[in-house]
């Protein structure tokens, strides 16, 4: 099938312009300072490991950049499991030093909390900078639209209450929350591709009603982390 839409399929010479969407979308947020409480090494231990993230995507998954670059969504194909980075604690060690930790604590508990069924996984969302909900809007839609026409579910993990209502109006709906910290609540959220014939499961079944109000986070720009 020949599918235009509005947006770019990333290639390795993008790897670095995504990473600094994410990096300028992530450094200012509770999750960004909870990753790397270091202000002055934030953006280059984020960037840093957004790098490692999107290498590996791009491997395993697709991105995707609006025409302009001012957005990207970045995934990855879960039909069967996948495998680390290559070298990634050394990568990871490299890049974060002593917070290494956070980031690794991060992906256990993600990890631990992924639907098991065949799947594509929306692990990065970046948006930054002025207009962001406008872009990541057409960002989401484009790239969902793509992933459609591979007839499986769509998963992803979001911060805020406003990423949370961005995502449940393109299709998606709360699968369940999880504390991260003292300021963060990571929520799962799914979404059925249209026309889907799969058989549900634990993992896919949505929520019967919109989720009652959730504690407000700090501001993320169009951020989800996988």
């Amino acid at each position: 099938m020949n599918v235009t839409m509005p947006v770019v399929r990333a290639r390795w010479c993008d790897i670095g312009r995504i990473a600094d969407l994410v990096t300028e979308a992530l450094a200012p947020t509770n999750l960004g300072a909870w990753l790397v409480p270091d202000e002055q090494r934030r953006p280059t231990i984020l960037t840093a490991v957004a790098r490692i993230w999107i290498e590996h995507a791009l491997l395993f998954g697709d991105a995707f950049l609006l025409p302009d670059g001012t957005a990207a969504t970045v995934w990855f194909h879960r039909y069967r499991p996948i495998p680390p980075p290559a070298r990634y604690a050394d990568r990871l060690a490299d890049a974060c030093g002593a917070h290494a930790d956070r980031f690794l604590l991060l992906g256990r508990n993600l990890a631990a909390r992924r639907p098991t069924e065949p799947h594509n996984h929306l692990a990065l969302l970046a948006a930054p900078g002025p207009a962001e909900s406008d872009r990541a809007a057409a960002v989401l839609s484009a790239a969902q639209r793509w992933m459609d026409t591979l007839s499986l579910p769509t998963y992803a993990d979001v911060v805020t209450d406003d990423d949370r209502e961005l995502f449940w109006r393109h299709g998606y709906r709360h699968r369940d929350a999880f504390p991260l910290d003292g300021h963060t609540t990571m929520h799962s959220m799914w979404r059925l591709p249209p026309f889907w014939s799969g058989r549900a499961s634990r993992n896919a079944r949505p929520s019967a009603r919109r989720p009652l109000a959730l504690p407000r986070n700090g501001p993320v720009h169009g951020w989800t982390l996988r």
